[in-house]
């Protein structure tokens, strides 16, 4: 029988006897905070009721539908000043920060100002004049990597040996990928250049301001229609033939006849009558 007993037997979960209503206040299902005990012998007060009980304005008592509820009412002191405010850290302040003080750095302060603000000038000169250098530095470097290279150096100028070229012959040499006719001119051929009517010219130049010296005329052979190379001493005016397109130049260079709208571009150059030499460039 006691086996069986033992058997039956089940758990069940009982609510908790006190719990908490939304205003804070203890609640106790059917008991009643404020009840005093009566007087009994047994009790270890029996001159009455309890010494301890709180006082009418302090606490109240009223029965509802789940059972006897009583509300203490309790003055506590704030946990924080009324004049101060508290945030972020709420742990109250140590006696012993009281007597703490700040360390003392007087032997490590500069007995003399003057001695630090000629310290901070000379920092503040030497960091602007290193500054300075390094900008230097960098805009000499990024300006000489767009030089030209060595060998379009090497082509900046050419120089011609006169002595080379025969009267009433021509000469072609190179310059920056472009041939230069050198023409070292007779004295006919002169004449001939300087009596041609310069209002009857397409692009109207006299010989004197396309040459420095009469004997030596330098232009570029390169037609001024649409780029081809004429061929020298040839054409109406025995000058240059461009056989493109039938441009006519004479001995001048200038344009006679033909679609050519210039005359033959004049490079820049400079005649060296002591050494015997034209220089192109």
């Amino acid at each position: 029988m006691t086996i069986l007993r033992s058997l039956s037997r089940k758990g069940v979960n009982l609510p908790p006897t006190v719990q908490t209503l939304p205003s804070g206040v203890p609640f106790a299902n059917r008991l009643n905070l404020a009840a005093t005990y009566p007087t009994d012998r047994r009790h270890h007060d029996a001159h009455g009721q309890r010494s301890d009980p709180p006082p009418p304005w302090a606490s109240t008592t009223r029965l509802t539908n789940h059972g006897l509820i009583s509300t203490t009412r309790v003055n506590a002191a704030p946990t924080v000043p009324v004049p101060g405010r508290r945030y972020i850290h709420c742990s109250p302040a140590l006696a012993s920060d009281a007597g703490q003080s700040v360390p003392d750095f007087s032997p490590y302060r500069a007995k003399n100002d003057s001695t630090n603000r000629a310290l901070s000038y000379f920092m503040i000169g030497s960091s602007g004049l290193l500054g300075a250098t390094a900008a230097k530095s960098t805009i000499t470097n990024f300006l000489s990597s767009m030089n030209a290279s060595a060998d379009v150096l090497a082509l900046a100028k050419v120089e011609l040996e006169m002595a080379s070229i025969p009267e009433g012959k021509n000469a072609i040499i190179k310059w920056r990928g472009k041939p230069v006719f050198v023409r070292h001119r007779t004295s006919d051929e002169i004449e001939e250049a300087n009596s041609v009517d310069i209002k009857s010219l397409r692009d109207p130049e006299t010989d004197e301001a396309r040459t420095q010296n009469p004997e030596w005329l330098v232009m570029l052979g390169v037609c001024t229609h649409l780029g081809c190379v004429p061929i020298g001493e040839s054409g109406d005016f025995g000058g240059w033939f461009c056989p493109c397109h039938g441009s006519h130049y004479d001995i001048s260079g200038r344009i006679r006849k033909g679609p050519a709208p210039l005359n033959l571009e004049v490079p820049p150059y400079s005649i060296e009558e002591g050494e015997g030499k034209i220089i192109v460039g």
